[in-house]
């Protein structure tokens, strides 16, 4: 017998990205925080010391569970020949529109033979609330049907409550990572969208990103 196709979103283990948090299917939440990276070779013993001590402290004092990604990319070079191309257009020396000309095709030929890599490293802190099923037998005969109304806030309560208990979650990380000298950007609604979509979509990155409104 033929077997049913899938759509690809239902392997896709999240419902919904609301106010920059990730809501899986499962009822779990995560937040993503965006860090920046350290040159230690340049640091002096003391400050590595220093900072790999402050990195230990950070990591001993969490007690819920995070998750460190690096992600590897081409780099998108385009935007940078695209500047170069409209200062060229402006320049008025003529030997400066040759070298501006002659440094846009070393650009393009030298990002051709090498592939320039950029490492983006992301902080993914997660909030799993307590799960209470009370449908059915004696404990749902207790309750009343709540109506349609009551239902929707009902949600949006359980929501924010949720949600303080993640946020609260992720100022520890950020303060703790901002002690060992690494910044710290927490990701919104359009940055996690974004990120999620060329995760899941790695061909298609020159293609625009479609959010819901």
């Amino acid at each position: 017998m033929p077997v049913a196709s899938k759509a690809t979103q239902d392997f896709v283990p999240i419902r919904e990205v609301r106010d920059g948090i990730v809501v899986l299917k499962d009822g779990s939440m995560r937040g993503v925080v965006l860090a920046s990276s350290l040159n230690f070779s340049l640091k002096s013993e003391d400050e590595r010391n220093a900072i790999i001590l402050q990195f230990q402290d950070f990591l001993n004092s969490l007690d819920f569970s995070v998750q460190i990604c690096v992600q590897s990319r081409r780099l998108d070079i385009r935007p940078y020949i695209a500047l170069l191309e409209d200062r060229y257009k402006e320049q008025v020396n003529d030997l400066m529109k040759i070298q501006t000309q002659e440094y846009i095709e070393f650009i393009k030929k030298f990002t051709e033979t090498v592939n320039i890599m950029t490492k983006s490293f992301f902080i993914v802190v997660s909030y799993d609330p307590a799960m209470i099923n009370v449908k059915g037998g004696v404990i749902g005969g207790l309750f009343k049907k709540k109506s349609a109304g009551e239902e929707l806030k009902a949600k949006q309560a359980s929501f924010e409550e949720n949600r303080t208990q993640l946020e609260q979650r992720v100022s520890v990380v950020e303060q703790g990572l901002s002690r060992c000298g690494i910044r710290v950007i927490r990701l919104g609604t359009e940055e996690v969208i974004e990120l999620f979509y060329k995760i899941f979509n790695p061909g298609d990155a020159e293609k625009p990103i479609k959010l819901n409104q």
